[in-house]
């Protein structure tokens, strides 16, 4: 089954769920945030394990909109803190509503998350309610370590990936493993996907850096330049100041000390600076490293080669993708 039938019965589960209800200020951003399209990654990883280990994956709908409601509800606090003006195009939540809407019903998204686990026996609710406490906790580590680098001048390439891997990779692993869960597969095989996840939710994250610097606005639905903006020394920052010579890495230091009412020159100074670096090339060969990794996993996975064919060929769609 391809992807699209998954995104698309996630929809119709998605849409036959009513969001709004009173107080409407509470409930109206969630349907907002949740309608305003995205890729549907992580729900359709949920779905897609659970067909590959079970031959079924409708039964694994309530943990995949989980998966949904909680990835959403980050971003929602991501776009305060980071005062994020577009998500997916439109306007963010805290925008079109106010910051303190916007922090309420991101903290009734985290406990919605919670409730759609009730759907399922005792043995597989505690699993997956294990499972989502403590990424939910580690996606909390990621995304302060990702403030803390702001500020820090000392931030390594090592401690980059070990912060994206916990601000973006253990959800990606997580919609994997707790498709496993549902489908009642080994653990050994739950354990494999959820590697197989960590390993491409890394080359998801890089692919992300990349296109929030070099990718198209009319596609990528963010603003482009947002991490130069916001200063975030991202793999493209920490590796141009590895490999440049000392007037780049002066200038880049310069202009990362800067927050600014007027960007585009300073997006069009970094970004001439990471191409002189050859830094796109460098971190394309990043997320084919990590892709790679993930698809090692999946010799170790006791599942069909055609499952093995379809997670790997999910690996490449995302590794090449444009949004």
């Amino acid at each position: 089954m391809d992807i699209l039938h998954y995104q698309k019965e996630f929809l119709s589960y998605l849409e036959s769920k009513k969001w709004v209800r009173e107080p409407k200020n509470l409930y109206e951003p969630i349907d907002y945030i949740l309608q305003l399209g995205g890729k549907r990654i992580r729900p359709v990883l949920t779905l897609m394990a659970a067909d590959i280990f079970s031959d079924g994956f409708k039964d694994a709908l309530p943990a995949a909109l989980a998966v949904e409601v909680f990835h959403n509800f980050t971003l929602v606090h991501d776009d305060i803190m980071d005062d994020a003006p577009l998500r997916r195009g439109k306007k963010t939540v805290h925008e079109k509503w106010n910051i303190n809407t916007g922090i309420l019903s991101g903290d009734a998204m985290l406990i919605l998350a919670y409730q759609y686990f009730e759907n399922y026996d005792a043995d597989v609710f505690q699993k997956l309610a294990k499972l989502f406490s403590k990424t939910a906790l580690e996606v909390c580590d990621g995304q302060q370590l990702d403030v803390d680098f702001e500020t820090r001048t000392d931030v390594t390439i090592d401690q980059y990936i070990n912060m994206i891997c916990l601000k973006t990779s253990v959800l990606v692993a997580a919609a994997l493993k707790m498709g496993a869960i549902v489908a009642k597969t080994s653990e050994e095989n739950a354990n494999l996907i959820y590697d197989f996840g960590l390993n491409l939710g890394l080359a998801f994250q890089l692919q992300d850096d990349f296109l929030d610097t070099f990718g198209d606005p009319k596609t990528f639905g963010k603003q482009v330049g947002g991490d130069i903006i916001e200063n975030k020394k991202t793999y493209l920052y920490l590796k141009a100041l590895e490999v440049s010579d000392t007037n780049d890495e002066g200038k880049l230091k310069y202009l990362y000390r800067k927050k600014l009412k007027e960007n585009s020159i300073k997006i069009a100074d970094v970004r001439r600076i990471f191409e002189l670096n050859d830094i796109p090339n460098l971190i394309k060969q990043e997320i084919e490293n990590y892709t790679e990794k993930a698809f090692e996993t999946l010799a170790k996975m006791d599942i069909k080669q055609t499952d093995k064919e379809r997670l790997k060929s999910f690996g490449l769609w995302l590794m090449k993708r444009t949004v």
